[in-house]
């Protein structure tokens, strides 16, 4: 007899939480030290932009091809790979002695990190109906933004301490910077925590069919009335419709949480001349930001319990949060660090709500079998928007290179020079300003696209022409 155990949806939406928030604190632990680990590795605002573009790079090619990966492997299996690979590029963080070396630990970390989220868009899609797949693809979300915020606030604390005086052979072992490296080495073992509750816990429906008390869960993907037939091939992923209007909604609108994530605390420590401990205040847009996951999954599955299609219900959402983004371009208007950061934090909000949503529109809209493909490509799209993002911003708050040019320079000149070349040591309000405008933009693109209430049922035909 199978053992029965309560609750099981829940537990597995905390587990998707669970590897979100040390997704992000892995990651956030860079932007959040970056002011002392750029003068303990001699690094300027270009090399720190060159070693956050690796890591974006690397999630572009593992976002093409992670999904496929979960595809062919299951989520249990697949999830599994991407904890490993990403906890052991963060412990690798640790031994970096410059920007190269930095910049290489950190491209391994983008090419673990990018399969958490193919992973569990893929065990939404097998455990959760429609009306609670927004909530839930926000719940993990929320975990991915509890995550950053948390990581300031454990991290500046913990590379703060006076290790040669407290733990000198911990020093004498690390070297310089013993600080960041112990934030690094931290953060990298608390995946492999995680691996032993996933592992044990996490299997497919069909495995699991009386495995709560009192509750039934279904042996077939929920809520897929397509699903039947073979994965799709490249050919087909490519051909539909839907991939290539959700891709460039991301590619628009991901820049903005990118933003927040990378270079906002820079922000304030160079425009609002925050110090290093000071910077522990952005948990705030962070925590905003898991509000805003919240409520965009919670409302566009309330208009689905009341009777609307699960797209239109989407496109209802984000077009609240595309009219409150342009209250972006009044940010570094405002007098003082608390009107920015209040701000800030709506515009997050807003950023988050819409970003829940238009990835649920992904879980809505493509076949189950072919799911993690999908959403990967998509994923590359929403990654490709924060290279673009980065370089630009990096290059707006720089002036010109002191070394020439650096790796990724010369690509993004070709991609984006009269861009770059204008915006060139204008500092960050032109950056705000773009802001206001991407959402916008993008709920139009989709909007003229063909996203709306009949949209799941006209597309998902394509899956079985």
């Amino acid at each position: 007899m199978k053992r029965k155990i309560p609750h099981l949806r829940v537990w597995i939406a905390a587990l998707l939480t669970g590897a979100a928030v040390l997704n992000y604190v892995d990651r956030q632990t860079l932007s959040a030290l970056a002011p002392t680990i750029q003068t303990d590795l001699g690094m300027d605002d270009r090399d720190y932009a060159n070693v956050v573009n690796l890591f974006l790079v690397a999630y572009a090619v593992a976002s093409l091809f992670s999904g496929r990966l979960v595809d062919r492997i299951g989520t249990r299996a697949g999830m599994a790979v991407f904890v490993i690979g990403w906890s052991l590029a963060n412990l690798l963080s640790a031994l970096a002695q410059g920007p190269r070396s930095l910049g290489a630990s950190r491209f391994a970390l983008g090419l673990g990190g990018a399969g958490v989220w193919p992973a569990a868009s893929k065990a939404v899609s097998e455990w959760f109906p429609a009306n609670a797949r927004a909530f839930v693809i926000g719940a993990y979300t929320t975990g991915a933004t509890l995550g950053a915020a948390a990581a300031p606030y454990a991290m500046i604390p913990l590379a703060s301490v006076a290790y040669a005086e407290v733990w000198p052979s911990l020093a004498r072992w690390l070297g310089a910077g013993t600080g960041w490296r112990v934030a690094f080495l931290l953060t990298g073992l608390a995946g492999f925590l995680l691996l032993i509750p996933w592992l044990w816990l996490y299997r497919l429906p069909s495995a699991r069919a009386h495995s709560a008390a009192g509750e039934q869960v279904r042996t077939e993907p929920v809520g897929q009335p397509c699903d039947s037939g073979p994965s799709w091939g490249w050919r087909r992923v490519l051909r539909f419709k839907g991939t290539w209007l959700l891709l460039v909604g991301r590619l628009l609108t991901d820049p903005a949480w990118y933003f927040y994530q990378f270079w906002f605390p820079k922000y304030l420590s160079a425009d609002r001349q925050l110090s290093q401990t000071q910077l522990s205040v952005t948990w705030l847009v962070y925590a905003a930001a898991g509000a805003g996951s919240l409520a965009g999954g919670w409302y566009s599955g309330r208009l689905i319990r009341r009777g609307r299609a699960a797209a239109d219900s989407r496109m209802r959402v984000m077009l609240v949060c595309a009219c409150l983004m342009p209250l972006s371009a009044l940010i570094t208007l405002a007098p003082d660090v608390s009107g920015a950061l209040v701000l800030a934090a709506v515009t997050v909000v807003a950023s988050l709500a819409w970003l829940i949503n238009i990835s649920a529109l992904v879980v809505d809209l493509v076949p189950h079998h072919s799911l993690g493909t999908v959403f990967s490509v998509v994923a590359a799209g929403s990654t490709l928007g924060g290279i673009m993002m980065n370089k630009l911003v990096a290059t707006m708050v720089s002036g010109p290179a002191a070394c020439g040019d650096g790796f990724l320079d010369r690509a993004s000149g070709a991609l984006l020079g009269p861009l770059l070349a204008g915006a060139q040591g204008q500092g960050y309000a032109p950056w705000f300003v773009m802001m206001a405008l991407l959402h916008p933009v993008a709920w139009l693109v989709l909007k003229i696209g063909g996203v709306s209430g009949n949209a799941s049922s006209r597309w998902r035909k394509q899956s079985v022409v």
